[in-house]
């Protein structure tokens, strides 16, 4: 490559550097939905927290939750509804999760190497629901794009992964699935964890993305 003969974009690596220094946030696709969950830090206790979300549903199947750059995440949730709603538009059916990330990355992947802008500062974890069953994505800002049966991304996302190593079974529920996802956060959480610094989302068989709220 010109300019950085070793191989190694480091605008990339400047984006996942990004990611790193986000706050943590995991999935878990159990055999019945898929729960994501994220830290939800305010810079300030003025700031009212109803306000920031990190939780976006793109259609009433399917939803993402962002490490990195907030302000990153917002052209990637517009262009992942609007795709889906083309998609409902032709079919007149929801669009399949697989082909909502492939268009996400794709997304991510062009801004690697377009003139005039800089990549994604933003990884996201997809969570989604369709006529093939749950379904739990990953999406770096390099647009490489994985399948996951459990993830973490953000600032401790080796530690959260390695808790999720030992804790997820093939056989998990979503019932089980929520408190392994509040018992990983809670294990690298700074301070007091409580419903209002972070967010809990989830997709069950009703084919509906939800943020849960407070008992």
């Amino acid at each position: 490559f010109p300019g950085c003969p070793s191989g190694k974009l480091v605008q990339i690596e400047y984006a996942f550097n990004a990611v790193n220094s986000g706050s943590t946030s995991l999935g878990i696709k159990a055999t019945n939905g898929v729960v994501v969950a994220t830290e939800k830090k305010l810079p300030s206790p003025l700031i009212d927290d109803k306000s920031v979300t990190k939780t976006y549903m793109l259609d009433e199947h399917l939803g993402v939750v962002y490490s990195g750059m907030g302000p990153d995440t917002r052209l990637l949730v517009t262009k992942g509804r609007k795709a889906a709603q083309e998609y409902f538009r032709l079919y007149q059916e929801r669009i399949p999760v697989s082909q909502i990330v492939r268009e996400l990355a794709a997304v991510m992947q062009e801004y690697t190497q377009s003139g005039g802008v800089r990549p994604f500062g933003v990884s996201l974890l997809v969570a989604g629901y369709d006529a093939t069953g749950p379904h739990l994505y990953q999406v770096d800002p390099s647009g490489s794009s994985w399948a996951w049966k459990a993830s973490a991304i953000g600032k401790n996302a080796t530690n959260a992964k390695t808790f999720l190593e030992k804790r997820y079974h093939a056989e998990i529920e979503l019932e089980d699935a929520i408190h392994t996802a509040l018992m990983t956060l809670k294990e690298g959480f700074d301070g007091q964890m409580d419903e209002n610094n972070i967010e809990v989302a989830i997709v069950g068989h009703d084919q509906k993305f939800r943020v849960l709220t407070p008992a």
